[in-house]
């Protein structure tokens, strides 16, 4: 079963984040952490979702788990940057792959940054996203 859960808030200007994270209790703890900043979240648990759902709605930056049920992160973000319709959202894998060899991998397939899951990935998470948003 794909979940897809949205928050509907209206403010306006507001970034839209697909988090594609097939663990429920981290990617509800990324969804919190990101909502209470103001960003407008979606979460869906497989690769296949994260792809159909990135087809029909515009975001703003999708946030990628590697170890997925159906295909890995790493082919989801090829078929995202394979896509011209998808090539430009901005991909930052989260993952509990820590390994500087799997972090190679998600930058070459198009992530622009790599954040290994720990303690502190949240934080990171939203400091990456803040750099974005100036360099913009």
């Amino acid at each position: 079963m794909d979940i897809t859960t949205e928050s509907d808030t209206s403010i306006p200007n507001q970034s839209s984040i697909l988090i594609v994270e097939d663990n429920p209790p981290q990617a509800l703890k990324t969804k919190v952490t990101l909502e209470s900043h103001g960003y407008r979240v979606v979460w869906v648990n497989t690769g296949l979702a994260g792809l159909d759902i990135a087809q029909h709605k515009l975001f703003d930056l999708i946030v990628l788990d590697i170890q997925l049920p159906d295909i890995n992160g790493f082919e989801v973000c090829k078929k995202l940057k394979a896509n011209s319709k998808l090539a430009a959202i901005p991909v930052i894998m989260l993952t509990t792959r820590d390994r500087a060899k799997d972090a190679m991998s998600g930058l070459n397939v198009g992530a622009i940054d790599y954040i290994p899951k720990d303690a502190f990935a949240e934080t990171v998470l939203l400091e990456t996203i803040k750099q974005m948003q100036t360099t913009n």
